[in-house]
């Protein structure tokens, strides 16, 4: 007896001016998206990030707005705190139980709180077993 699995994939589309800012990153409609499979959400963005993480250890999950002036393209503080951004706008935060150490281009950084571009919020919560709930403000920029 088999079991199927579905995979759920979400693009995380760049609009307008953010598309010039995002191709000396490498990041394309291709080769950006998050997808849920197997209990693990798969994000890749670009050449510069290409990880799996375990649903299991994301602890909140929710909408957020990317402030304009926090620019797009690959993001982080260096104290906890990645975005992928490929537009402005909607975004997902995702609150990790423990940090994960992801490669941001060849840096290792550890990431509590990751943001993303995703073309369909509501839906890619629901994907990753997190109901949506509204967003409370605006985004940290990281």
């Amino acid at each position: 007896m088999t079991t199927e699995t579905k995979t759920h994939r979400f693009g995380m589309p760049a609009t307008g001016v953010s598309q010039v800012f995002l191709i000396p990153f490498g990041v394309s409609a291709r080769r950006a998206y998050a997808q849920v499979h197997d209990g693990k959400l798969h994000v890749r963005f670009g050449p510069m990030f290409n990880e799996q993480i375990p649903l299991a250890n994301v602890e909140e999950a929710r909408e957020a707005r990317w402030p304009w002036w926090a620019g797009v393209g690959p993001r982080t503080n260096m104290r906890g705190s990645v975005a992928l951004i490929s537009s402005f706008g909607k975004t997902v935060k995702l609150t990790f139980k423990e940090p994960i150490r992801v490669t941001l281009f060849v840096v290792p950084v550890s990431c509590r709180t990751l943001y993303l571009s995703i073309a369909d919020p509501e839906e890619f919560l629901k994907a990753i077993g997190k109901p949506a709930r509204a967003a409370h403000g605006h985004a940290k920029a990281a």
